[in-house]
C-alpha cells in the first residue's frame, strides 16, 4: 500500500485512515547512491522585460514618498548602501522595490489609548493582520532597530498588537483593525467582530514569540513583556495543551460552506482523528489549508523552539519561574514525541521528517511552500532539528518524490494545494537559498527569483513554472520583504561577489 502522499485527500475518511503505518522502531538505513534523487539539468532562465526609462534605467516601483505608510531613515540608508554594492542593475532595482514593501504599503503605526506603541500590519492585498505574516514581514527590520527610534517604536507596536490579538482569541489566525467584522462571519466557529478569520494554526502563536525574542536580543528593550505578554503566554500554553487532545477534542471546531476541500475541516469540524502522543494538533497549515493528518511536523518543531524562547524571557525578564518551567516542560514533551513519531524511513532518501503524522503510525510525505515547512526547518528552527535527517528531508522535498514539487520550462519550486498544480511559490526558492551552503545553488535560486517576477520587480505568491506571467497576488508583502532579507543575508555572509556575478538583466 502506498504512503498517504500519493493519495487524494478525498480518500481520508472520518472513521480511519487505512495506510501502511510508519514503523518508528525500524532500523534507520543510509540510502545507496542509486536511491537518491537524480540531478536534473538547470533550467535556461530568461527574465521578462521590466519597465525602464528613456536612459535604460529601471523605473522604481515604490509608492511616491508622500504615499508611503511608514518611512525609516535606517532602512532607506540600508537600501541606498546595498544598491551601491550591487553591480547587477536588475537585482539592485528588485531589492529596492521589495525590501521596504512592508513599510511602504502595509504598516499602520499609532499610539493606543494608553499611549503605548501600536502597529497594525496588512498582509498586502488583504487588509487584515495575520499573526504569522506580520511577524515575518517586519522580522528583517529588527536588525536595524537600534539605528532608528521610530523603527524601534513601530516594531514594539507590532509585538504589542500581536499579544493583544492572542488574548482576544488564541485560536484565530487573522484579525481586523478593530471590531469591524469580516467576510467569514458565517463560518461555523466562535467568530468575534475583531476576527478576520478563525483558522487555528500552531504557527500563529509562535511567530509573535519569535519576533519578540529577537527584538529583545537586539534592542534590550523588555518593555513589551508586561501583563499583556504574560496573559498571551498563558493563553498559548492553554491552547497547546488543549490541542494535544489528551482530555478530548478540546473547544475548537471549524466548518465553512465552501467549494474548496481544504478550506474546512472533516468530522463535523474536528478534523481527522489523532492519537494523543504528546504532539500538538494544528487544524490548518500556514497556507491556511486544512491539515490532512493534524500533527503538522514543521509547526510542532516551531512550537518547541518558541516555547523555549518564551521560557528564557519569562526567566530573565519576568522572573516567572513556574510559568517558564511549564513552557520548558511542554517543549520537552513535544520534542520527545517528534523524535518518536515524526521520522519516516524513506526507501530512497533514508530517514526523513514527515510533513504530517497522526500518532497512530500514519505519515503524510510532502512539503508545502508556506513557512513553517520542512524545507524551512533550518531557517526557522535550526536548533531543534537533527542535521542529518534534515539533509535527507531537504533532498526529498526538492524532488519529484514530493507531490507538490513542480518543475517546468521557466522555473521550479514547491507549491501546495492552496493554489494548485504547476504553481511554485517564490518563498520555497528563497528557503532553498536560505538553507544552502552551496554557492552555485544559491546563485541559481537568485537567478530564478529574478527571472520569474514577470517583469514587475516584486515577488508574488506563486507563479506557473511554464509561464511566470501567470502568477497569483501582485501585492504580497511577506514574500517581498523576505527577498530583501535574503539579499542582506547573502551580503552579510560574504557572498556579494556571488551576487555581482549574476548576469540576468
Amino acid at each position: 500500500m502506498k504512503n498517504i502522499g500519493s493519495f487524494a485527500m478525498a480518500a481520508i475518511t472520518a472513521a480511519a485512515i487505512t495506510l501502511t503505518a510508519c514503523d518508528s522502531t525500524q532500523q534507520k538505513q543510509t540510502p545507496t547512491p542509486q536511491d537518491t534523487a537524480a540531478e536534473q539539468p538547470a533550467i535556461e532562465l530568461t527574465a521578462s522585460p521590466a519597465p525602464r526609462d528613456d536612459s535604460g534605467a529601471y523605473i522604481c516601483q515604490r509608492p511616491a514618498e508622500g504615499e508611503r505608510l511608514f518611512t525609516s531613515q535606517a532602512i532607506e540608508q540600508q537600501i541606498a548602501s546595498v544598491q551601491k554594492m550591487l553591480t547587477n542593475a536588475r537585482l539592485a532595482w528588485m531589492f529596492g522595490n521589495c525590501f521596504p514593501n512592508t513599510l511602504d504599503t502595509t504598516v499602520h503605526y499609532r499610539k493606543d489609548a494608553d499611549g503605548s506603541d501600536d502597529t497594525f500590519v496588512y498582509t498586502g492585498d488583504i487588509h487584515a493582520m495575520w499573526l504569522r505574516d506580520s511577524g515575518a514581514q517586519v522580522w528583517p527590520y529588527v536588525q536595524f532597530a537600534n539605528d532608528d527610534p521610530a523603527l524601534q517604536a513601530m516594531l514594539a507596536g507590532v509585538i504589542n498588537r500581536q499579544f493583544k490579538c492572542i488574548n482576544i482569541d488564541p485560536y484565530a489566525n487573522a484579525f481586523n483593525d478593530g471590531p469591524t467584522g469580516s467576510d467569514w462571519e458565517s463560518d461555523q466557529t466562535e467568530m468575534k467582530p475583531e476576527l478576520h478569520e478563525r483558522k487555528y494554526e500552531i504557527d500563529s502563536l509562535c511567530y509573535p514569540i519569535r519576533l519578540a525574542y529577537y527584538y529583545w536580543l537586539v534592542t534590550g528593550d523588555d518593555s513589551v513583556f508586561g501583563e499583556e505578554w504574560l496573559s498571551a503566554v498563558g493563553n498559548i500554553l492553554k491552547t497547546f495543551r488543549e490541542q494535544q487532545r489528551k482530555d478530548g477534542n478540546g473547544p475548537y471546531s471549524f466548518l465553512r460552506k465552501t467549494d474548496r476541500q481544504f478550506d474546512t475541516l472533516s468530522n463535523n469540524g474536528l478534523g481527522a482523528p489523532v492519537n494523543p502522543v504528546g504532539l500538538i494538533v494544528s487544524s490548518f497549515r500556514p497556507s491556511d489549508d486544512a491539515t490532512v493528518l493534524q500533527f503538522l511536523v514543521p509547526s510542532n518543531f516551531f512550537a518547541v523552539s518558541s516555547l523555549r524562547k518564551a521560557a528564557e524571557i519569562l526567566t530573565k525578564v519576568n522572573k516567572e519561574k513556574e510559568l517558564a518551567d511549564e513552557c520548558t516542560a511542554l517543549a520537552d514533551e513535544v520534542a520527545a514525541a517528534l523524535d518518536e513519531y515524526a521520522v519516516y524511513n524513506h526507501p530512497k532518501f533514508g530517514p526523513i521528517y514527515a510533513f504530517e503524522v497522526d500518532g497512530f503510525g500514519n505519515s503524510l510525505l510532502m512539503d508545502d511552500a508556506n513557512v513553517p515547512s520542512l524545507l524551512a526547518l533550518k531557517y526557522l528552527t535550526p536548533e531543534v532539528i537533527d542535521d542529518e535527517i534534515y539533509a535527507n528531508t531537504r533532498r526529498f522535498v526538492w524532488s519529484d518524490s514530493n507531490p507538490y514539487f513542480f518543475r517546468g520550462k521557466a522555473g521550479e519550486g514547491i507549491g501546495g494545494p492552496h493554489i494548485g498544480y504547476d504553481m511554485a511559490w517564490p518563498m520555497s526558492i528563497m528557503m532553498k537559498a536560505f538553507t544552502s551552503d552551496d554557492d552555485a545553488e544559491i546563485k541559481y535560486c537568485i537567478e530564478m527569483l529574478m527571472s520569474t517576477d514577470a517583469g514587475t520587480g516584486f515577488m508574488h505568491e506563486s507563479f506557473n513554472v511554464d509561464d511566470p506571467t501567470n502568477f497569483t497576488r501582485a501585492w504580497f508583502a511577506w514574500q517581498n520583504t523576505l527577498f530583501g532579507e535574503l539579499i542582506l543575508k547573502l551580503i552579510h555572509d560574504g557572498r556579494l561577489d556571488l551576487l555581482n556575478s549574476i548576469t540576468i538583466e
